[in-house]
């Protein structure tokens, strides 16, 4: 084959002409690259969220590696590389701590106890998703007329960063955590208890991941207004509820004239107000799937009724009790439900405690 050179362009040559090495070529030179693949001057990161979803290709133009994203989960992407036209294995990640469960190529970390959440090897993602819930507000109690019907018992806070979920108080789902190889404090916060005589119930405590803290859950009132916490408890007589934290949880509802407790806010609503002679509802929870299955947890309690025959408000997590049949329901345990109120002046049921709260955490081990 006749070799031709034109305007110092070689426009053809015979294979068996090339011998020798060729000298080394930067990937910066390369042009003309399938529109698929995108040149960068360094490797993919977690958080280089790929338009084009998995089998999105990155070109390093300093190193000359190619990287492959073989999951798009936004803010925790997984690029495996390319060397010598080998793929490098993923490397998951290995944790101890909890009640461990597994969900499909994620492990789940569930603490219904204070303990230690301890990172072996972080593997090729370095980050954890998590749900942390406080305990919830115990009830307020009033047994003394004309002021009767306890507020309910606010939900914990509620924090949560898995998938497109919601935090609490309306948030959008929070960013997941960067971890190390090190051992992570967890605690769970106890529900409040619940208000004796004429007073109000006791503030939820704060569980803790590392620096995540959710705020305990506020107290149901006795004949005053709702406490604040992660969400109000409710308000008594004529008293408002009290406030949530932004992201966290919603208000406690109001007391009503006819001696009426409010409902205990929840992490998605706020507490219903008392009207007539009848306790507020408490505002439902939220709902998670971060450990396989879908569970409502941080639910406000049912505000109490001071009125004869009257009904107390019912609630999610925990649940006001009819004055008619003498019962009330604390918070559900590891939910951070608000504790159920009552009147006891006629039928002598008692206001409940706040539900403990819990901390969850997941993260791709495969």
């Amino acid at each position: 084959m006749t070799t031709k050179i034109t305007n110092d362009n070689i426009t053809s040559m015979d294979a068996g002409k090339l011998t020798g090495s060729l000298p080394a070529m930067s990937g910066a030179s390369l042009t003309n690259l399938p529109s698929d693949i995108t040149k960068s001057a360094s490797d993919p990161a977690l958080d280089t969220n790929p338009s084009g979803g998995v089998g999105s290709i990155i070109l390093n133009t300093t190193s000359g590696k190619m990287f492959v994203c073989t999951d798009s989960t936004a803010g925790a992407n997984v690029w495996q590389a390319g060397v010598d036209g080998t793929v490098e294995p993923f490397v998951g990640m290995v944790g101890t701590g909890g009640t461990i469960t597994t969900d499909g190529d994620y492990k789940v970390h569930s603490f219904n106890s204070s303990g230690t959440f301890e990172v072996t090897q972080v593997g090729g993602i370095g980050t954890v998703e998590y749900l942390v819930i406080a305990g919830g507000g115990g009830a307020g109690s009033c047994t003394s007329g004309p002021h009767g019907g306890g507020g309910g018992g606010g939900a914990g806070g509620y924090r949560n960063s898995y998938a497109s979920e919601s935090s609490g108080g309306g948030g959008s789902t929070e960013a997941v955590k960067t971890v190390t190889n090190t051992s992570y404090t967890v605690t769970i916060g106890a529900g409040g208890a619940a208000g004796t005589g004429s007073l109000a119930g006791n503030q939820g405590s704060n569980s803790v991941f590392s620096t995540i803290t959710s705020t305990g859950g506020g107290a149901g009132a006795g004949n005053t207004a709702g406490g604040n916490g992660g969400s109000g408890g409710g308000g008594g007589h004529t008293q408002n509820g009290g406030t949530g934290t932004a992201n966290q949880g919603f208000a406690g509802g109001n007391g009503s004239s006819s001696n009426d407790g409010g409902g205990g806010g929840g992490a998605s609503e706020v507490g219903i107000a008392a009207t007539g002679s009848t306790g507020g509802n408490g505002g439902n929870g939220l709902s998670s799937q971060i450990t396989g299955s879908a569970i409502t947890r941080g639910g406000g309690g049912g505000g109490g009724s001071g009125t004869t025959g009257g009904s107390a408000g019912l609630g999610g997590g925990g649940s006001g009790g009819d004055t008619s049949t003498g019962s009330t329901t604390a918070g559900t345990a590891n939910t951070g439900g608000g504790g159920g109120a009552a009147y006891s002046t006629y039928y002598s049921p008692s206001s409940q405690a706040g539900g403990s709260g819990v901390v969850i955490i997941r993260y791709k081990f495969q």
